[in-house]
């Protein structure tokens, strides 16, 4: 009889924990949802993957392009404010990865000149959360991508854009967010590999950039080897202060088609990462 209750309890456990596990997968995929951009910081409407504007304003000036990348940890420090505000003086182009669309951030876009364009990855109390760049010219056409991590489930998000240059060319950006809980790497492999298709038949400069969450060897030799491929310069810093696990960076930014100036990476505590940066001076 005893051996018996155990055996029900067992049973009974066992069931509840999959009725959990059904109920929690299905509450991740809900708040995934859809791969969708958003291209009006004003109604900050979520429309469909791949959205295109007709803008003719130039991203860099005088052929001059400053660029900057940070991971924002969803603005959870009191200081993100002071420390954004200081990027967007400064850069033309800013890379944000871990961004929430919550009152603060969207109160903040609105306030300033630069334009803002997202890409979400899920939505958290109906909060998108996900990449976003903000830019002094509006991208021509944009796309999202996302890839979802294999145990929590929850989805990164990664942006493909192209902004108009002084020159006639186009400027490719990706801003991308690599999966963390990935150790076979398989879905890290194909979230890399989705987004360089993209690069392949663009003929104008090309700016790769964002937090890729390479804290193994192995992560960041899927990126070094696909830099290589598509003719990817990584940008490097005298002072290298980059947030690093098991002593590897997770920040990187990868360029082609345009001449280094300058790089910095900045130290700051509004955020678990740092910002990094890169000023470009445009081919004629």
């Amino acid at each position: 009889m005893k051996k018996r209750r155990i055996i029900k309890g067992f049973a009974i456990i066992t069931a509840l924990f999959v009725a959990l596990a059904v109920l929690y997968f299905s509450l991740i995929k809900y708040l995934n949802g859809e791969p969708q951009i958003m291209l009006n910081k004003q109604q900050a409407q979520f429309i469909e993957q791949c959205g295109e504007q007709h803008y003719q304003q130039y991203l860099d000036s005088n052929g001059v392009l400053n660029l900057a990348v940070w991971n924002i940890f969803k603005q959870k420090r009191s200081h993100w404010q002071q420390e954004l505000s200081k990027l967007v003086q400064s850069h033309q182009l800013i890379l944000l990865q871990e961004a929430k669309l919550n009152n603060g951030l969207h109160d903040f876009v609105n306030s300033i000149e630069q334009h803002a364009l997202m890409a979400k990855a899920f939505k958290l109390f109906n909060t998108p959360v996900g990449v976003m760049n903000l830019s002094q010219s509006r991208a021509t056409q944009a796309c999202v991508y996302t890839e979802v991590e294999p145990y929590i489930r929850f989805a990164k998000s990664s942006l493909v854009a192209e902004y108009p240059l002084s020159n006639g060319q186009s400027l490719l950006v990706v801003n991308l967010h690599g999966i963390n809980f990935d150790f076979k790497l398989h879905r890290f492999d194909k979230q890399i590999n989705l987004v360089f298709t993209q690069l392949e038949h663009h003929q104008g400069p090309v700016i790769f950039a964002g937090d890729f969450n390479t804290w193994s060897l192995d992560r960041l030799s899927i990126i070094q080897q696909l830099a290589k491929r598509h003719h990817l310069v990584e940008v490097s810093y005298d002072v290298d202060v980059r947030t690093r696990i098991f002593g590897l960076p997770l920040d990187h930014i990868y360029y082609r088609g345009m001449n280094l100036i300058q790089s910095k990476s900045v130290n700051s505590s509004a955020s678990d990462h740092t910002p990094i940066t890169a000023k470009f001076k445009i081919e004629r």
